[in-house]
């Protein structure tokens, strides 16, 4: 779990709940159910017929990595191409077929098949830097499903809030009607800005930062296998992927 995310969507909201009822507002006046319907209804709306079908599925399922991030082990990923390396050097590329045959991972299975089924190094560059590249691409497209929420929920918003003053005019000589149409037209805004400031764009910015994790693991993998194929030992090929070891290098750089 991401610590970090959780205290921080914590932070937010009780920071802004607390500087409203210092202020002698009442938290009870910040939930109107007809505001919410507009403002996520409608910017839910509007992203669905935004985006396509595998788009909007996608972010759906992308949205628990903003807590539970995917854990991409980078010094453990070295280890591993190690491994496969001296396999290699010991018994040919032939002997990494079961690995490949057992794999999980889509991405590590082709290129292993690949080293398998003896590619050439243009061949094997191109294949799995066409499947970085494609995989990079529809995560991104996916991710930017929370960044167009952001950007649709604050008019949304101002929408609740016209919405709101129209039906507050409609009860003019009621001042007790009155109220609550105007209370409509605030709390609409308030929604609009808040989801977008405080979840929308968020998400979208912490997915797009894990997509990026999630394409450079999977890049330091193929360039180890191309490693491999180039005939590097395992030693050699440790040292060309712990640049990518990015925290152990960051703590140097404070040193």
């Amino acid at each position: 779990m991401d610590k970090l995310a959780v205290f921080g969507a914590i932070i937010a909201f009780v920071a802004i709940g607390l500087g409203y009822t210092i202020e002698g507002g009442v938290l009870a006046n910040l939930f109107d159910l007809s505001a919410f319907i507009i403002v996520f209804g409608g910017t839910l709306g509007a992203v669905m017929l935004q985006a396509t079908k595998y788009q909007f599925t996608t972010a759906i399922k992308m949205l628990p990595w903003v807590i539970t991030p995917p854990k991409h082990d980078f010094a453990k990923g070295i280890e591993q191409v190690k491994s496969w390396a001296a396999k290699v050097r010991h018994d040919g590329y032939l002997s990494l077929e079961n690995l490949a045959i057992d794999e999980k991972d889509h991405f590590v299975s082709k290129g292993l098949n690949l080293l398998v089924d003896g590619s050439d190094e243009q061949q094997f560059f191109d294949t799995m830097e066409n499947e970085i590249l494609q995989r990079r691409n529809a995560l991104n497209e996916s991710s930017q499903v929370y960044h167009a929420m952001g950007g649709y929920s604050p008019t949304l918003g101002i929408l609740g809030a016209v919405l709101g003053l129209i039906q507050a005019m409609n009860f003019i000589q009621q001042p007790d009607m009155l109220g609550a149409g105007i209370a409509t037209a605030f709390v609409a805004t308030i929604y609009g800005v808040g989801f977008a400031n405080l979840l929308y764009i968020p998400i979208a910015n912490k997915l797009a930062y894990l997509v990026d994790e999630h394409c450079r693991y999977h890049q330091m993998l193929a360039e180890g296998m191309f490693c491999i194929l180039q005939g590097d030992t395992p030693n050699a090929i440790e040292q060309k992927l712990s640049a990518y070891l990015i925290e152990k290098n960051n703590k140097s750089l404070f040193r």
